[in-house]
């Protein structure tokens, strides 16, 4: 799993790409990305597959913030992002959330 950063040139923009990786997928036919910034919606983000067999999505997400995250594997299983920049507690569940940051360096 990873996650790629690039600012726009006015720097209002972070467009983040969520990667799951083929190992990580564990055979996973479908993943979504739930979080902060699609309101917990286990179905308004599909990641797309490749031929290799990892899957990615890239979302433009404002600067300077941290969204928390999860991904739903197959619509059953939820895993946190073995690269995200933190993990915190989750408020309705004995489990953590990957969070992405989107600030920059100064």
């Amino acid at each position: 799993m990873a996650l790629k950063k690039t600012f726009s040139k006015d720097k209002s923009i972070c467009k983040v790409t969520f990667t799951v990786s083929k190992e990580a997928a564990q055979g996973a036919k479908s993943i979504n990305l739930a979080g902060d910034f699609n309101s917990w919606s286990s179905t308004d983000t599909p990641l797309k597959i490749n031929k290799s067999g990892e899957f990615s999505v890239t979302l433009e997400l404002p600067v300077d913030r941290e969204f928390q995250f999860r991904y739903l594997l197959d619509g059953c299983r939820w895993e946190n992002d073995w690269k995200a920049d933190k993990y915190i507690p989750a408020p309705f569940s004995n489990a953590d959330n990957s969070v992405v940051t989107t600030y920059q360096s100064k």
